[in-house]
This record gives structure tokens, C-alpha cells and sequence, in this order.
């Protein structure tokens, strides 16, 4: 039996809508790639003015580093809500399959992270 998504998600339906594990820091979230955001428009006006290429390339690493950050982060809530929220399901059949799904999912995200 697979898992649903809403089971694995909300730890067992004890929530009654989904739950993520960035929610607690949305906010900041989304202020960090506003900033982020604001960074990627500033290095394409650098373009469009013909800026010096050494001059883009540091803007580019800063952009890279701050959204490295942010996912960084967002696999850290990740691992701390749903993996550890899995090993909470109730049910011992649906647990080891619900933990390995939340492993395996942070695991890809990270091989598509250092790719």
C-alpha cells in the first residue's frame, strides 16, 4: 500500500490541510528571494549597460551563494518536518514506506543541488 500524500505530508492526517516544513519561516522565505530576485534584475542591467564581465561574474556567485542558502534551508525543514514527521506515522506498515519516500525525496534534492 502506498502512502498517501496527504498522509505523509501532514503526519498522519492529524492536520487537515498540508503542512510544510518552511511554513513556520514563509515569511523569511520569501523576503530572501525577493532580495534575491531584486539581485537577478540588478545583473541583467549590468548586461544591458555593458558592465565589466569580472563585475557580473561576482554578482553572479553572490546570487548563486544566497540561493544555495535558501535551499540549503529549505532541506534542512525538509529532513526536520516530513522525514522526522514520518518516522511519527502511527501506523508501523506505512511508516518505513512514508521514511524511505521522505529520504529519498531529500536525497534527489540534493543530488540536483550539487549537479
Amino acid at each position: 500500500m502506498e502512502p498517501s500524500q496527504e498522509t505523509l505530508t501532514t503526519h498522519a492526517g492529524t492536520d487537515p490541510a498540508p503542512t510544510h516544513g518552511y511554513t513556520a519561516n514563509k515569511e523569511a522565505y520569501l523576503r530572501r528571494l525577493k532580495r534575491i530576485e531584486g539581485q537577478v534584475r540588478g545583473i541583467a542591467r549590468m548586461v544591458d549597460e555593458d558592465k565589466y564581465c569580472i563585475d557580473i561574474l561576482t554578482q553572479v556567485s553572490a546570487v548563486t551563494k544566497a540561493l544555495h542558502a535558501v535551499s540549503l534551508g529549505l532541506v534542512e525543514e525538509h529532513i526536520g518536518h516530513c522525514v522526522v514527521g514520518a518516522a511519527a506515522e502511527p501506523d508501523p506498515d506505512l511508516r518505513a514506506e512514508a521514511i524511505d519516500v521522505k529520504v529519498k525525496e531529500a536525497t534527489e534534492a540534493i543530488g540536483r543541488l550539487l549537479r
